[in-house]
Formats: structure tokens, C-alpha cells, sequence
């Protein structure tokens, strides 16, 4: 039963960082309002949500595994203050820590229109600094993080999240503009309008 679980936290916790690299590509590609593998843009946004609901089940199952596992020692209190537990301190605290974004990250999702686009998007940008850590951690703690496998999958994670920011910050990130109809006596334009630089749903 013990190395059951022990093999269901570390599998559960691979899939949510898998989950977690997904949502994240996905954002940024939803927030340049692009459509993707065929997909129409709102289509990409609703992925990316579900990739995150997803992903964040499967963490809550890796922590809910390993709070029973004895092998791991860990108490509830070590999921949320970071850097306490007695197994690799500091690469655990680095998973709190990254836990804790992604608290703050679904409550202010919940109450998004209570607390304002702008505060949602401050900490929602949190995604950024919750994926690295999130990886240091795995690659601190895990017990597969030395294998062959788990090298090859960190590293394929992190040339596509360093490429899809590194796409984010340039001036080409942004579609292309929308041709808006020609007004009876003035000349034909593009410009960027309200719809033309948003989506639905929840983006990074």
C-alpha cells in the first residue's frame, strides 16, 4: 500500500507538471489571440482552461497521496508554509511555494469580478514564476529526476515554455490587425479594436 502511494504521488505529480506546461503555452497562445491546431481562438482560451482545472486536480491528488504516504513524512501544514518539511526542505518548500501561487491563482480566478481585471491579472501573471518552481522542485525532490526519461521530458518542457515567452515578449506576439469595414467617405484602414484584443475566458 505505502509504495502504492508512493508511485501515485510521484505519477501524479509528473502529469501535473505536464498539465502545467501545456496551460501555460496555451495562455500565452490564447492571449495573442491566434487560433491554433485548428482550433478558433475561443476554443484555445477553453483548452487552456481545462488543461488548468485539470492539471490542478492532479496536483491535489499528488499532495493528498503523499500526506498519507509514511515514506514521505510530511505533515498538512508542510503544503502550505514552505520550507519546514524534514525530506529535502528546501526542494519541498520550493513545491509549497508553488503550490501557494496556484491557490492564489484559483481565488482570484473565482473572484474575478469582484476584485477587478487588473488585480486578476497581476496575479495571475504569478503562472510565470509558479511553472519554474514548480520544475525546481520536481527536479530537487522526485526520485525519477536523475533518470533518462524525466531529463528528457524537463528538458523538452522547458525549450517550449522559454520559447513561448521569448515569442511573448517580441513585437511579432501580438495577430495581425483586423481590417475594419470602409466607412461611406473615408478611406479604408486597420486598427486594433476592444474585440479584436481580447478573449474569453481565463489567460495568462
Amino acid at each position: 500500500m505505502d509504495e502504492a502511494l508512493w508511485a501515485v504521488g510521484r505519477a501524479t505529480g509528473i502529469i501535473g507538471l505536464a498539465l502545467f506546461t501545456v496551460s501555460v503555452l496555451l495562455g500565452i497562445l490564447a492571449r495573442s489571440g491566434r487560433p491554433a491546431f485548428g482550433l478558433p481562438r475561443f476554443a484555445v482560451t477553453l483548452v487552456h482552461r481545462n488543461a488548468s482545472i485539470l492539471a490542478t486536480a492532479f496536483i491535489v491528488v499528488h499532495i493528498g497521496t503523499l500526506l498519507f504516504d509514511p515514506y514521505a513524512q510530511l505533515e498538512l501544514i508542510d503544503f502550505v508554509v514552505p520550507f519546514l518539511g524534514e525530506y529535502r526542505p528546501f526542494w519541498l518548500g520550493m513545491g509549497t511555494v508553488a503550490f501557494d501561487l496556484l491557490l492564489a491563482v484559483i481565488a482570484t480566478g473565482l473572484l474575478r469580478n469582484r476584485i477587478g481585471r487588473r488585480t486578476f491579472k497581476v496575479v495571475h501573471w504569478g503562472t510565470y514564476a509558479m511553472w519554474p518552481i514548480a520544475l525546481a522542485h520536481a527536479l530537487g525532490t522526485g526520485t525519477d529526476a536523475a533518470s533518462p526519461a524525466f531529463i528528457g521530458f524537463a528538458v523538452l518542457c522547458t525549450l517550449a515554455v522559454v520559447a513561448a515567452v521569448v515569442w511573448r515578449l517580441t513585437s511579432r506576439f501580438s495577430r495581425p490587425d483586423i481590417a475594419v469595414p470602409t466607412v461611406r467617405g473615408s478611406s479604408s484602414f486597420t486598427a486594433h479594436t476592444p474585440a479584436a484584443t481580447h478573449t474569453i475566458g481565463i489567460r495568462s
